[in-house]
């Protein structure tokens, strides 16, 4: 019997598997692999257009940025020099310094006082050797004073955590040894106009270099409390 109905059986399909199979669809295990393949493209495609569109928004950004930095970096610092004497010598002997970019009165009287002291240091190396005119003697003892009184000012503004930078002490001080480095200049140049120096002309305008730094400086640290309130900041 058991082979008869075997026999009976044979070849024939279940109803119930017939409505969940028809006659041209595939099994139902190819139908999933089928589906499972689709939504695996489909997620594929979508990862790939949002990390092309991202990498796109990137570099626009990316390309915009430097010219923006440059030009913000650039205001702040035209607005320091626009109250010395000579804003373009203070843009020139500040700018290579300022990175990263500022926007900190403080930082940028830093700077200035920082280039003076290069460039007094700079006319000191840039005297012959040896010095035979008396004049040039006394040049370069009172470079050696002008540095001295930059140094003095450097040290002076470096304090500890928490401490005020510009009490109106610091301050007066301050105002004190950079005159009086500008005042070492000046007889510099009036000493060798007074014996008659033949390099008085070559060294007018080595001199003159130094002497706009250090006054742009000056000019700095006299207008630096109205400069932090134009910048939102609070007297350092």
């Amino acid at each position: 019997m058991e082979l008869i109905n075997f026999a009976k059986g044979y070849g024939k399909v279940n109803p119930a598997e017939a409505e969940d199979n028809p006659p041209d669809s595939p099994p139902n295990h190819q139908r999933r692999r089928i589906i499972a393949f689709s939504l695996a493209v489909f997620l594929t495609l979508t990862i790939t257009i949002t990390s092309l569109i991202t990498v796109l928004i990137h570099e626009s950004a990316a390309e915009s940025e430097p010219s923006q930095l440059a030009s913000n970096s650039a205001d702040p610092l035209k607005t320091v020099c626009s109250v010395t004497r000579y804003p373009n010598s203070c843009f020139s002997s500040i700018s290579p310094l300022n990175s990263p970019p500022s926007n900190n009165p403080l930082q940028f009287f830093n700077l200035s006082l920082h280039a003076s002291l290069l460039e007094v240091s700079s006319l000191k190396s840039q005297l012959p050797e040896p010095n035979t005119e008396p004049a040039m003697k006394d040049c370069a003892e009172l470079f050696d004073g002008a540095a001295s009184q930059l140094g003095r000012s450097a040290e002076l503004i470096c304090v500890g955590p928490g401490e005020e930078v510009l009490t109106e002490m610091r301050i007066s001080d301050l105002q004190t040894w950079i005159s009086a480095a500008l005042t070492d200049l000046d007889t510099c140049l009036d000493g060798l106009a007074e014996m008659g120096s033949t390099a008085v002309g070559e060294w007018k305008l080595k001199v003159q270099k130094a002497k706009e730094y250090i006054s742009n400086t000056l000019a700095i640290l006299t207008n630096i409390r109205s400069l932090s309130q134009k910048f939102g900041l609070a007297m350092p």
